[in-house]
């Protein structure tokens, strides 16, 4: 299966448009070796020019369908690669790349929990809007680890499991936590073995997320903060990484430390990176420190064949 990075930033992207961090004023001037980045998404194909499964649809999507050619192959008068939409969380940066969608002609099938599905059709009500235009064919996802397959994804297997992080702002489970409000995806294709773990937006390892992670050839997963008191210290939140549903990758329990507990083979990536975190930039210690852990820094248009 080919994994296909289409955007790597956590929400806002990077440079954020209304921030002037060290990270984002350096990218604009220069003065800074970082590559800018779209907000969190992939695309995943069981072959390399097939149809595929797009991990988010985020507020970047028509950006990222455009330097992303093979999510729109020509086929026909009106066509598209995406399969299916499986979304991860409710969470704005997540979704709102669904309205770009709804000129698809016929339904959208959509792959979502239940806590998810809730929050898109209460507190942001996407799904209420689309059918107005599209319409969604909403699939049930269950958070419990059962294998399901996807019309038109042959042969990949998925699992999804539950994961601790936080629901949306607007989610009635904000401050409530459900099961499903937040997974983690396993993708296996049966014909290598091989196994992608991929989550995004995760507030800690337990032990079923972490034999997920352990059972993988590649993880991908939460590369929000550098430090659970980084925005705190820089002055733009008074909430910590874990207030916010993300394990922080520095210091005792953090990110980097979990990978490191992996076998060695394991390909590691992190995603979904915060404009603020020092690994962006590429002359950092801290993404020295990663290169020193075997540690990938997503970059948008990456490609991973497993």
């Amino acid at each position: 299966m080919r994994i296909t990075i289409l955007g790597s930033a956590a929400g806002g992207g990077f440079p954020q448009w209304n921030c002037n961090c060290r990270n984002c004023a350096g990218v604009r001037a220069g003065t800074v070796r970082a590559k800018p980045r779209t907000q969190s998404s992939i695309f995943i194909q069981p072959d390399a020019g097939g149809d595929g499964l797009l991990l988010n649809a985020s507020p970047d999507v028509l950006q990222q369908i455009k330097a992303t050619p093979a999510l729109q192959p020509g086929r026909a008068l009106r066509d598209t690669a995406i399969a299916a939409v499986l979304l991860i969380d409710g969470q704005i940066d997540h979704s709102t790349g669904l309205f770009m969608l709804r000129e698809r002609n016929g339904k959208l099938p959509l792959w979502c929990t239940d806590a998810v599905a809730q929050d898109l059709t209460t507190g942001n009500p996407i799904l209420r809007v689309l059918e107005h235009y599209c319409g969604v064919d909403r699939r049930c996802l269950q958070p419990d680890g059962t294998p399901f397959e996807i019309p038109g994804l042959a042969p990949l297997v998925f699992r999804a499991i539950a994961l601790s992080s936080k629901a949306a702002p607007y989610s009635p489970h904000r401050d409530a936590p459900e099961p499903g409000d937040n997974i983690g995806l396993s993708v296996t294709d049966p014909r290598s073995g091989k196994t992608l773990f991929y989550a995004p937006g995760l507030g800690e390892i337990d032990g079923p997320v972490f034999a997920a992670m352990q059972a993988a050839d590649a993880v991908m997963v939460d590369g929000t903060f550098w430090t659970n008191d980084e925005m705190q210290r820089m002055g733009l939140s008074r909430k910590t990484a874990h207030d916010i549903g993300h394990l922080a990758q520095s210091g005792a329990g953090g990110m980097v430390e979990w990978l490191d507990k992996l076998p060695a083979n394991t390909q590691r990536f992190l995603i979904h990176i915060n404009n603020t975190n020092p690994i962006l930039d590429e002359d950092s210690a801290e993404r020295a420190e990663l290169t020193r852990a075997g540690i990938t820094v997503c970059e948008d248009g990456m490609a991973l064949d497993l």
